[in-house]
C-alpha cells in the first residue's frame, strides 16, 4: 500500500499516544485477584486493545470463572475496574506522552492531515484532556456504538467515516495485534509500534521512531 494516497490517520491511545496501558493493567490485576484468576503475561498482552466487558470475559474464562457471575456482577465487577482506571489517568500530564509522538502529531496537523482516535476505551476523551491533546482530534470513535472488538475491523471502517475518507486514504496506528488486524480487516494502511507485531505495512520498534519522513519512504 501507498502511503502517498494517505489524507487521514486513525490513532489507538494506550500504548500509542500515552503509556495508559500499564493503568488498564494494574487495575485489571485487581479484578483478576478478585475473581481468583492467575495473573500473567499472556493474560496481560491478550487483553491490550479488546472493550471492557470482553477484557473480564477473557479474565473470567482464564480462570475457569466464566459461569460464576450474573451479568449484574460482571458489570459491577467492571465498572469497579474502571474506577479504579480512572483514578490512575487523572495522575497523567502532556509529560506522560510516550517519547516523539508529541512531534508526531505536530507534523501531521502541519502537513493538514486529518485525525482521529480509535480506541476500544470509553475514556479516551478524558485521557486526551489530561494529555493536552484534544484539539489535535477531529473526532473519537465511540466504542459503546460498536457491535464488534477488534480484531473486527469494525472501528477501522467507523474511524474513516468520521475523517470522511475511503479507507485506502487511512493509516490505523497500533501497538496490539488485534489493533493490526483490525486495520488490515478495514483495508487501511497498517502502522505497528512494537517488535514482536507481525502483518503490519510499516512497523516501528518504539514510538519514537515515527516520523512522517520516514512514513513518506513507503513506496
Amino acid at each position: 500500500m501507498q502511503f502517498d494516497k494517505i489524507r487521514g490517520f486513525a490513532f489507538d491511545l494506550d500504548g500509542v499516544i500515552a503509556d495508559t496501558a500499564r493503568f488498564h493493567g494494574q487495575a485489571w490485576h485487581q479484578v483478576a485477584d478478585k475473581v481468583g484468576t492467575p495473573w500473567t503475561s499472556q493474560l496481560a498482552d491478550g487483553l491490550k486493545g479488546v472493550s471492557r466487558m470482553d477484557s473480564l470475559e477473557m479474565i473470567l474464562k482464564a480462570g475457569g470463572h466464566e459461569n460464576e457471575y450474573s451479568q449484574q456482577e460482571k458489570v459491577q465487577l467492571a465498572t469497579a475496574k474502571n474506577d479504579n482506571y480512572l483514578r490512575l489517568v487523572e495522575t497523567l500530564t502532556p509529560e506522560d506522552i510516550l517519547p516523539g509522538m508529541k512531534s508526531f502529531l505536530d507534523e501531521l496537523r502541519e502537513k493538514d492531515y486529518l485525525l482521529v482516535l480509535a480506541s476500544a476505551s470509553k475514556n479516551a476523551p478524558k485521557v486526551l484532556k489530561y494529555l493536552q491533546l484534544s484539539d489535535y482530534f477531529m473526532g473519537i470513535v465511540d466504542p459503546a456504538a460498536l457491535s464488534h472488538s477488534k480484531p473486527d475491523p469494525e472501528i477501522y471502517l467507523r474511524a474513516a467515516e468520521l475523517l470522511k475518507l475511503p479507507p485506502e486514504e487511512v493509516a490505523g496506528v497500533e501497538d496490539a495485534q488485534a489493533g493490526i488486524e483490525a486495520i488490515n480487516g478495514a483495508g487501511e494502511l497498517s502502522i505497528g509500534i512494537g517488535r514482536s507485531l507481525t502483518g503490519a505495512d510499516v512497523r516501528f520498534d518504539s514510538t519514537v521512531d515515527v516520523t512522517l519522513e520516514k512514513l513518506m519512504e513507503l513506496k
